[in-house]
């Protein structure tokens, strides 16, 4: 309930302080975030056209199916959204298999991966972060939980591995067809100039993208903008989706920020703006996903759609141009969309 309690009191702190946005800031800082995830699903739209030579891969499908996953990721735990991701583009491109299309996604979190890793050793070189022994003091389930409770978290995560062991045990049995698709969604990396230019440079604007956001954020709710604060508040939004037990962090962000950014503004303008930047971004996310569930499924009835044949699900809508007929010999540069 800690968690619980540090979200409402940041929420209180956040409708008192409402007459004081600056609002100017706040739409920058929303125009941002949503170019951030445009030049995601770009790096991402790249990697499965690698992954599917031959196959037409519609920008505005990938993007649909990545924002409807972000948008449930933003109000489900445990990344479900990840799964309307893959639900929502194996529709798209037909001939898709979700081994690959997995694989996918691991290979669009490598250089977010390498970024937040050099984040994370700035933070603990600077101190933004909280130690160990300050964890269990930290109203932050996510993190408390497992710090307080040792051996339960240690018996959770020997049934993770269990299970991920069978899951290897029971793939190695069709270890062929099933290693053949996984390895498709990782063919992007085996040329390196192709990887560079077509997705870590997308997703190294994303990430120019998302520190304007958050800067434009802390200025909207008057919180001194520095590099330090910035890089501060990217580290906790990674940190707080580590464990993600919460839907977005939440309690878990507010709380930690009220530690990484001591000293930058008073307590009640932290929690304001961290509930803010969480509130907005959720909102924002949320409306953009579910639009692109209903866009794309035709209707927001689950239920009848996932049960429906998949070769009615995957036309494109009456308009769209017929899909290219491509060697596929080869998986190269003239897969990508152009």
């Amino acid at each position: 309930m800690d968690d619980v309690r540090a979200f409402i009191d940041a929420t209180e702190a956040f409708f008192g302080a409402l007459a004081s946005v600056g609002w100017g800031a706040l739409v920058l800082a929303i125009f941002f975030h949503v170019v951030k995830l445009a030049l995601r699903v770009r790096a991402w739209q790249n990697i499965l056209c690698v992954s599917h030579p031959g196959e037409r891969v519609p920008y505005g499908g990938v993007f649909g199916a990545y924002v409807a996953g972000v948008g449930v990721n933003s109000i489900a735990p445990a990344r479900a959204g990840d799964l309307v991701k893959l639900y929502l583009v194996k529709r798209r491109v037909p001939r898709s298999s979700y081994p690959t299309l997995t694989s996918t996604l691991v290979v669009e979190t490598l250089f977010d991966f390498v970024v937040a890793t050099g984040l994370f050793l700035y933070a603990i070189k600077l101190g933004l972060l909280p130690g160990v022994p300050d964890l269990p003091g930290l109203p932050a389930f996510d993190w408390s939980f497992v710090v307080e409770h040792p051996r339960l978290a240690a018996l959770l995560g020997s049934i993770l591995l269990a299970g991920a062991l069978i899951f290897v045990a029971w793939a190695s049995r069709r270890v062929t067809a099933f290693r053949e698709k996984v390895s498709r969604g990782f063919d992007i990396l085996r040329d390196r100039n192709l990887f560079l230019t077509q997705v870590v440079s997308w997703q190294a604007a994303s990430w120019v993208a998302r520190v304007l956001s958050v800067f434009f954020f802390l200025r909207a709710f008057h919180v001194d903008a520095t590099f330090e604060t910035t890089a501060a508040v990217l580290i906790v939004q990674g940190l707080s989706t580590m464990l993600p037990f919460t839907p977005g962090g939440l309690g878990t962000q507010q709380a930690v920020l009220l530690f990484a950014l001591s000293g930058a503004a008073a307590r009640s303008t932290i929690l304001a703006f961290s509930v803010g930047m969480q509130l907005v971004t959720v909102v924002v996310n949320v409306v953009l996903g579910f639009a692109a569930m209903a866009v794309m499924m035709r209707t927001l009835r689950w239920r009848g759609h996932v049960f429906a044949p998949a070769e009615g699900l995957a036309t494109e809508p009456s308009g769209s141009p017929p899909a290219t007929s491509e060697p596929t010999g080869s998986r190269s540069r003239s897969t990508l969309p152009r």
